[in-house]
């Protein structure tokens, strides 16, 4: 929300929450939360319990209700000074009456539901609730959202996690304004958006060898389009609907870019994969960015993520990819990215800054354009899911087609690139 002050407006993960925010059940066989950092602090187990989410913890102890209280210990003399005023009929000092709690309900969003709670004026003291969109489970898998966001929270990645319920999160709220098209051009702004972006690819995988999650979600979407919108065989349509290909084209296109794309040799490291500009929180004061919305986090192709960051410079509610970055600005960013993930992952730099050949930026740029392509497919199935089940108002129909238009329009021009030998 740009020129507005720092309340970040995620975008495929954050919807007006209205009235039922209040019925949040806690998780299945619970009586409360859980606390997967075990740092819920009294801000957030205040402000939940304003909202009707029991907290797992209270602050500084254990909940105890189901323990008997220990015996009561003889209280001591009182000094003469105390016993003295209170002969007097001297009170307590009132407290202090609680600040009330105020909502903010954020509308840019298009998968789930948000809404940050907060007494300060300024939001200093917020902290956001997620509630997941109605079917969001067929295509989020939200026990590796949770490891994924711990993961990157260790790192200094992502904020800090609250508590987790049946069908949503409490987390920090990131002070900074989300970006939009606009930001995302400027200079100063897409170095520190490469150099953040490197900071979570540099993130290792603990020893083990990282798999590339873009063809099980691509095959897994597609089977969903198959499964959920499509009339059984022998009465297939010909097209889902008009402007969008039948199920056939889909799958050859699906296969097409299996073969094409993974032999590129573009390094699986762990991605965000859905790095569109409110996703991204920028902090003016202390000149940084912040990643936020981890649903689609998981090891990728680091050409993909790059890739898909970059048609998202087109922006969601109102499209236009003529904002697509030109191939100035693309080597620029990435120029900056190289950098600073080189610098991250190679530790000995003999005391100078990580250099980044012509060639390797040549490379990186093919890469990141010819998975660019992925990033459409899989947001244009995406759209075609959301807009059967959704109840957030925004038109996935009209989205996935765009996504299925540019997939085309640009296959033959990054078909045509080639590395460099």
């Amino acid at each position: 929300m740009p020129g507005r002050s720092p309340r970040p407006a995620p975008s495929r993960a954050g919807a007006a929450l209205g009235a039922a925010l209040p019925s949040i059940p806690p998780a299945a066989g619970q009586g409360a939360p859980v606390c997967p950092a075990g740092r819920q602090g009294p801000k957030s187990c205040n402000m939940l319990e304003a909202i009707g989410v029991t907290p797992c913890r209270a602050w500084g102890r254990e909940r105890t209700a189901a323990r008997a209280p220990p015996a009561r210990e003889a209280t001591p003399p009182l000094p003469r000074a105390a016993a003295a005023l209170r002969a007097r009929g001297a009170r307590r000092r009132p407290k202090p009456p609680r600040a009330p709690l105020a909502l903010q309900l954020f509308t840019d969003g298009i998968t789930n539901k948000l809404v940050a709670c907060y007494t300060d004026e300024d939001m200093a003291d917020a902290v956001l609730v997620r509630v997941y969109g109605r079917k969001t489970e067929l295509f989020v898998d939200r026990e590796t959202e949770l490891k994924n966001f711990q993961v990157l929270q260790a790192h200094g990645c992502a904020p800090d996690l609250y508590c987790a319920f049946q069908n949503g999160l409490c987390y920090e709220f990131v002070p900074g304004i989300a970006l939009g098209p606009d930001h995302v051009r400027d200079p100063c702004i897409f170095r520190l958006v490469a150099q953040e972006m490197a900071r979570v690819h540099a993130i290792h995988a603990n020893g083990s060898i990282a798999k590339p999650i873009l063809w099980q979600k691509l095959h897994k979407y597609l089977a969903l389009v198959k499964m959920d919108l499509m009339i059984p065989p022998p009465f297939f349509f010909p097209s889902l609907h008009p402007d969008v290909p039948s199920l056939e084209v889909l799958e050859h296109e699906l296969a097409w870019m299996k073969e094409t794309l993974s032999q590129l040799g573009s390094p699986v490291v762990l991605c965000h994969n859905d790095l569109l500009c409110k996703n991204i929180i920028y902090n003016s004061t202390e000149e940084h960015v912040r990643f936020i919305d981890y649903e689609y986090t998981g090891y990728n192709y680091q050409a993909f993520d790059i890739g898909n960051h970059f048609n998202e410079f087109a922006g969601v509610k109102e499209v236009d990819y003529r904002l697509y970055p030109s191939k100035e600005i693309q080597l620029q960013w990435l120029r900056s990215y190289l950098q600073a993930y080189k610098q991250l992952t190679q530790e000995d730099q003999g005391g100078r800054g990580a250099v980044v050949s012509e060639k390797e930026l040549e490379t990186l740029y093919v890469q990141v354009n010819k998975f660019s392509l992925a990033s459409h497919f899989l947001w244009a199935c995406w759209g075609l899911i959301q807009d059967k089940y959704s109840t957030i108002d925004f038109n996935f129909l009209r989205y996935a087609k765009l996504r299925f238009k540019q997939y085309f329009k640009m296959k033959p021009v990054v078909t045509a690139l080639q590395i460099s030998k």
